[in-house]
């Protein structure tokens, strides 16, 4: 690393104690008894403070509950003075929810019990517990529901220690999240939990105060999309999500897979009849109002009446026939949206028979009819596809948002991106463009929907959908003036196949964003994948690591002295640690190697280099090298390396990287590794770490830069000698990951050598053959940088030193040759020197 690079992330990071911390609290989520023992969360909130309270303190925290588990200890208050401890315990076995505050191993003093319905629609809640230490008394507020009791000889003054999830012999915990904790009275400790990662706990201050094991902390849900289910279905098939019953659908002619988002079970129906729509696009919409599910063709393509849209009770799970209508053509890629009062089900643009489609047709479930929308008046909305559609209740209106197509509608003619909005009034039926906005990055289009929670902005997943590998990111644009922001990692997908789709959900219950992928193989077997994303979403800079905040006055001022102070003692130690290495360096070099002049290679952005040193340059070619510990470098390296041939498992890379952990162990690590690798690929463009089928892969563009995979191309070239001096700059860095010594490194080097080194020596050959003797020097010494003692290195080496007249230097080359293969092989180099006669 540079001196100047090491001496910006000193600074950087001294800096950094005057950022504040940013992030909105999350939460920590408790994993329980659905875990082994091992694996359940603790938390020690003041593991490493002892704090005394006096007259009265409280604790109070916002609670979820899971329902994976229906029994278990939420949290357990020792004082530190006594053996007194009291516990909550949770059970929702029975009719009803229950709460129960426990004077640990004699009785419970309060139990509280909740209406289970209500709870079952409930998200988050605020829970209380009083410690009343003057009057003798314990109140315990559970969703603005009071309870109190009293004479139970409580001290004067109370050395609380608070324990949450699994503690001690405990271990009966259920799953349970809690977020904007705070202890105290007067004084008081605030914890926002807003954390992404590690088991240390700060106070809303920044000071390091609690201790957590097994953590998953929230808000790494809205950043991470999380993969939920998949299903398969070898005929066509069509998915929605109904947010009224929490319950996501997967459904072909003979069957639909339920999956209920809540309770995380699946479970599938069989049809007594058929579907009556012969599947072709799979297209549905759902009736919340009568719990209904409509699925539809608008074209079928054959001459005989079939039913083109029919209804399923998602109650008694019957088909019924409601229309044997038809459109003009088909539409590939049409929006959509529904007016809940109404039931009214409009479609706009699409694709088939080679135009683009304008029109917006309108089905009723009134008259089960299509009707076309007449009367449009405003702006002009150009025929296109792809495009993302939404609806705003409040105001009746539907918005358009990009796609692709072009004025005529003709296909011949060719097509554009476009990157405009629009809005339709529904009541008056007139186009308003709102917007146009200008596109200098590469091109994509959105998903069918688009989520509309207000009249400010709009959310949507967009993807490049012109490469086979692709991948979707969430944006949230304005609806003012079409400024926008990327949110959340990126959900990958196969868009080979024109049925191929992807649609976005958002549902208020359980603030979440549900992504929806479904991919076609060949147009008719499909696999659907869920995934989630929590709301709201955030941007990859807000999952930083927890910052103390500062005290205002002089004192800022005084640290600011001691950074520059030490900046400045930083640099005078990297500077003369530098020249102290380049000294060792140049003493320890083979005789043949020194005072030798490099091929200078100049960083380039969104870089990782895996020649020589191992290297990473970001997006503003900044050196981000240090946040690739050991086993990121590792896990990177397999997973590029296994890239080219379809990728590697997840036992595979388990096995490589921690071949002596459990399977329980191997999971949690590989999960965190995982996160913590696409987090630093995300400071770079044009390469994304995706896991598909089973494989984890690596998915680059032309952005993206990376010397391992440049040299496959080189070498990979028909005619030699026209890439010899790319190659020879970009092997002049040293040998392939020369300071990786794990063995986990072994196979892969050989596999890069044995790669590189036939291409080397033809190379040699040619630029010999061609008259570049000094090129054909250097690339002699690139050779022996991989093999030390090849002979037609050697060969090579001494004739072009001889063609320009080097007899000296080709004297002191063969020598030191010599001197290595005698050191090496334990004997005299038996082969004439015939080379220097």
């Amino acid at each position: 690393m540079r001196a100047s690079n090491q001496l910006y992330i000193y600074t950087i990071l001294l800096l950094g104690l005057f950022s504040l911390q940013a992030t909105s609290p999350r939460g920590l989520k408790f994993q329980g008894g659905e875990k082994p023992i091992a694996e359940r969360t603790s938390y020690n909130v003041f593991e490493n403070k002892l704090v005394t309270f006096s007259d009265s303190f409280d604790i109070d925290f916002d609670l979820f509950l899971y329902p994976t588990q229906q029994i278990g200890y939420i949290c357990r208050i020792k004082n530190s003075e006594n053996n007194t401890i009291f516990n909550i315990f949770y059970d929702s076995q029975g009719a009803d929810i229950t709460f129960r505050l426990n004077e640990e191993g004699k009785n419970s003093l309060i139990i509280a019990r909740l209406n289970k319905k209500e709870f079952l629609n409930t998200k988050w809640f605020n829970m209380k517990l009083t410690f009343d230490l003057n009057n003798d008394s314990i109140h315990f507020d559970i969703h603005n529901q009071l309870h109190s009791v009293g004479e139970i000889g409580l001290p004067d003054t109370y050395h609380p220690q608070i324990l949450f999830g699994k503690s001690d012999y405990i271990i009966d915990v259920p799953s349970f999240a809690i977020k904007d904790l705070s202890v105290g009275n007067e004084k008081r400790y605030h914890f926002k939990l807003n954390e992404n990662e590690g088991n240390i706990v700060h106070t809303s201050k920044g000071k390091a105060l609690g201790m957590v094991n097994n953590p998953v902390w929230l808000i790494n849900d809205s950043y991470h999309w999380k993969y939920i289910t998949s299903f398969n279905s070898t005929s066509v098939a069509g998915a929605n999500y109904n947010p009224k019953k929490d319950e996501i659908y997967y459904y072909n002619r003979d069957s639909i897979d339920i999956y209920n988002v809540r309770t995380e079970e699946s479970r599938v129906v069989a049809f007594e009849e058929q579907c009556p729509v012969p599947l072709k696009l799979g297209t549905n919409f759902i009736d919340e109002k009568n719990g209904q599910l409509y699925s539809y063709e608008v074209f079928l393509e054959t001459r005989e009446t079939r039913p083109t849209v029919a209804s399923l009770d998602l109650s008694s799970f019957k088909w019924n026939v409601k229309s044997t209508q038809e459109l003009p053509i088909q539409l590939h890629h049409h929006g959509s949206f529904s007016n809940p009062e109404s039931g009214d089900y409009t479609i706009f643009g699409g694709f088939g028979n080679m135009f683009y489609n304008k029109n917006f047709y309108t089905y009723s479930i009134e008259n089960q009819k299509w009707q076309t929308m007449e009367g449009l008046t405003g702006d002009f909305l150009s025929p296109r596809y792809f495009q993302s559609v939404g609806y705003l209740e409040e105001t009746n209106s539907a918005y358009i948002f990009g796609g692709m197509g072009n004025e005529s509608g003709e296909q011949i003619v060719g097509r554009k991106y476009y990157y405009d909005f629009y809005k339709l009034d529904v009541d008056t039926r007139e186009i308003t463009k709102l917007w146009s906005i200008p596109w200098e990055n590469e091109n994509m289009v959105p998903v069918r929907g688009m989520v509309i929670l207000n009249d400010s902005s709009f959310y949507t997943l967009c993807y490049p959908e012109h490469y086979t590998e692709s991948f979707l990111r969430l944006y949230q644009f304005s609806m003012k003036d079409g400024s926008y922001q990327i949110l959340g990692d990126s959900i990958p997908i196969f868009s080979d196949r024109i049925t191929t789709n992807a649609n976005l959900y958002y549902d208020s219950n359980h603030e979440k964003l549900f992504a929806l992928v479904q991919e076609f193989d060949d147009d008719i077997a499909s696999e659907l994948k869920v995934y989630s994303l929590a709301f709201p979403p955030i941007k990859q800079e807000n999952l930083t690591v927890y910052k103390s905040t500062l005290n205002s006055g002089l004192y800022p001022f005084i640290i600011l002295l001691a950074v520059l102070a030490i900046v400045f003692i930083a640099y005078f130690i990297v500077m003369k640690k530098r020249a102290k290495s380049k000294n060792h360096l140049q003493d320890h070099l083979p005789e043949r190697n020194r005072n030798k002049t490099t091929v200078s290679v100049t960083p380039k952005p969104n870089a990782i280099y895996l020649f020589g040193d191992f290297a990473v340059h970001d997006r503003n070619n900044k050196d981000i090298t240090y946040m690739f510990s050991a086993k990121l470098k590792e896990m990177f390296c397999l997973i590029l390396r296994y890239s080219d041939t379809g990728g590697i498992t997840s036992r595979n890379l388990s096995n490589e990287l921690w071949p002596d952990k459990t399977s329980d162990k191997v999971k949690n690590l590989r999960g965190v590794t995982i996160n913590n690798l696409r987090k630093a690929l995300d400071e770079l463009d044009g390469i994304e770490l995706i896991y598909h089928k089973g494989y984890f892969k690596m998915v680059c563009t032309d952005e993206f830069y990376c010397d391992y995979t440049r040299c496959l191309e080189l070498i990979s070239a028909k005619e030699p000698g026209e890439n010899a001096l790319e190659l020879l700059e970009m092997i002049s860095r040293g040998k392939f990951l020369m300071r990786a010594d794990d063995p986990i490194y072994d196979s892969f080097k050989q596999e890069v050598e044995n790669k590189l080194e036939p291409s080397l020596l033809l190379e040699m050959e040619n630029a010999y053959n061609s008259e570049a003797f000094q090129l054909a020097i250097d690339l002699s010494e690139v050779i022996f940088n991989i093999d030390p003692l090849n002979e037609t290195a050697l060969t090579f080496q001494i004739k072009a030193l001889q063609k320009l007249k080097m007899y000296e230097e080709a004297k002191l080359r063969y020598n030191t040759y010599t001197l290595e293969y005698k050191k090496a092989m334990g004997s005299n180099y038996t082969n004439p020197n015939k080379l220097l006669s």
